[in-house]
């Protein structure tokens, strides 16, 4: 049997027959931890596997595959197989049962940002939130486009995508926390197209920065804040006052004033 690949220890010493001093010592240290255990009562060589597998599963609706879910935690993509799918060229169903510290490691992995892929598509409400108001404060899409590394036509989509990908929405969140206020005229863009920009953002409806709460500019359904009352009766008119068009929220809740 082939020795080469599987990593010295325990493992090897009893699955490989390798007798090398490393595997020895591992193996002796593993027997000796296993008596203590017993000796005490707090043996627990496998756990319950249906937790860590309803927990990969989640992570792959997420959009972390099984195989990335492996390798974020450290364990082999092929006991993370067995775990799923089990043995199908031997007949075996998924694995029953796991060793804790497999379990403890893929349990581990949390359904994050930070742990997709860079290629991962998500949803592009926050980018486009965020590329929207930039404009609104009359940087211009070249200008965005440069920064981001992206041509100028894949910057025309991604500002109004309703998906984009991982390493997007990251770059999208690191320059517009770098820009939001920072005057685009101070910083080298044309007047005249800073002011091309704004009347673009405008007719667009885009919001500006300070309609969106931090908290709330990922979410889908929360809508932005154009005068400090929008969504409440009293919106509409502030919306005439500082010239702004009356927003969907406050029209709806002027309507159900009406109908009260």
């Amino acid at each position: 049997m082939s020795t080469v690949g599987r990593p010295h220890g325990n493992a090897k010493y009893h699955l490989e027959l390798c007798r090398c001093l490393v595997c020895c010592r591992a193996a002796r240290g593993y027997e000796n931890n296993r008596r203590r255990a017993i000796a005490y009562g707090r043996w627990q060589p496998f756990v319950d596997a249906e937790p860590v597998r309803a927990h990969v599963r989640a992570l792959g609706e997420f959009g972390i595959g099984w195989m990335r879910a492996a390798r974020l935690a450290g364990v082999s993509t092929g006991g993370v197989s067995k775990l799923l799918y089990g043995d199908r060229p031997r007949g075996l169903a998924p694995s029953r049962r796991v060793r804790p510290e497999t379990a403890l490691k893929l349990l581990s992995v949390e359904p994050s940002l930070d742990n997709l892929g860079d290629r991962t598509v998500v949803d592009g409400t926050g980018t486009r939130r965020r590329l929207q108001a930039l404009v609104c404060a009359g940087w211009t899409q070249s200008e965005l486009a440069r920064r981001l590394g992206m041509n100028r036509a894949n910057f025309g989509r991604t500002i109004v995508s309703g998906l984009v990908e991982v390493a997007t929405l990251k770059a999208a969140r690191v320059l517009y926390d770098e820009l939001w206020r920072v005057d685009p005229v101070a910083a080298g863009v044309p007047e005249f197209r800073a002011v091309a920009a704004r009347r673009i953002a405008v007719s667009n409806s885009w919001a500006p920065v300070g309609a969106w709460d931090d908290d709330t500019i990922d979410e889908p359904g929360a809508f932005p804040d154009w005068t400090g009352y929008c969504g409440t009766p009293q919106g509409r008119r502030v919306h005439y006052r500082i010239g702004v068009p009356v927003c969907s929220p406050c029209r709806e809740a002027r309507q159900s004033q009406r109908a009260a």
